[in-house]
């Protein structure tokens, strides 16, 4: 599973071995760095209890060890309105 921003995932020794205390994560970016596979490199907010961030990280994790708490939310279409004809009428001078 790779993330995407919005994301938030339960981080857990899975993951990686520097977490031995598992951290609530919300996603803000993938980064596209060279690593080795299967390991990704995430920027993010890690979360207190209550789903608030608490301290913004740089985290280098295995994608397969990482747990989906919430997804983002889904991406919504922009809709393109038709404009209106601006009517000009003219403006008394003096």
């Amino acid at each position: 599973m790779l993330p995407r921003s919005g994301d938030v995932l339960h981080v857990t020794r899975t993951a990686s071995v520097q977490f031995l205390r598992p951290i609530m994560f919300r996603v803000i970016r993938v980064h596209d760095w060279p690593t080795y596979d299967g390991w990704v490199w995430l920027d993010g907010y890690e979360l207190n209890a209550s789903g608030d961030a608490v301290n913004r990280r740089s985290i280098y994790v295995q994608a397969a060890g990482l747990r989906e708490l919430r997804s983002a939310p889904a991406t919504r279409q922009h809709t393109v309105r038709p404009r209106r004809p601006v009517t000009r009428t003219p403006v008394r001078v003096g």
